[in-house]
């Protein structure tokens, strides 16, 4: 599924809400600037999936049309077709991997990033003699990851693994570069387009 047709989902979603949250909270909550947040409303309104009305200190409410909702009904059978082939895509990389990496003899990795794709590496990585020997993120924020403590990515140089499985899914070769910056050598870090 395309950034595109996500964020529309988003955006429909969100005006579909009891508490639709404002222009700036869902640039915020997309990650995109306020104008194309504007742009994106706009564009969406004038295909007719939701109208603007305007209420009491110049703020605008949205109301879902019929068009909208069948709109965001058919994006989300999208989405969740999209998401079950993504889980059924990595599972079969993960799986690959790890009885390749425990062939090899490989005892102990540590993941980088904390998504969904991380989530599913340690799951998969239950079924194997391998161990996590560490979980980083470039925003550790004292978090906890399936019970071990989210180190700052800077830690990842130090020795505990023989390699770094990173689980990023967009912008990967800033995460490679960071990574080998970091001082973790190119030939220790595994990525699941790899597996491709």
């Amino acid at each position: 599924m395309d950034q595109d047709k996500l964020r529309t989902l988003k955006l429909l979603e969100a005006i579909d809400s009891s508490e639709p949250p404002t222009q700036r909270e869902l640039a915020r909550d997309l990650n995109i600037s306020l104008g194309l947040v504007n742009a994106f409303v706009k564009r969406l309104a004038k295909k007719g999936y939701f109208k603007i009305a305007t209420i009491p200190k110049k703020r605008a409410k949205y109301l879902l049309t019929p068009k909208g909702a069948l709109e965001k009904s058919r994006l989300t059978y999208e989405y969740i077709r999209y998401s079950v082939g993504f889980y059924r895509e990595i599972r079969e990389m993960l799986v690959t991997l790890f009885a390749r990496l425990e062939k090899e003899g490989v005892e102990k990795i540590a993941l980088y990033g904390c998504g969904e794709v991380a989530e599913l590496a340690h799951l998969f990585l239950q079924n194997t003699s391998i161990k996590l020997g560490g979980v980083f993120d470039q925003k550790p924020d004292g978090r906890k990851f399936f019970g071990h403590r989210v180190e700052s990515c800077e830690q990842l140089a130090n020795d505990g693994y023989e390699y770094v499985l990173l689980t990023q899914t967009e912008d990967i070769q800033t995460h490679l570069d960071r990574l080998v910056d970091l001082g973790v050598k190119p030939e220790h870090i595994l990525h699941l387009r790899d597996q491709l």
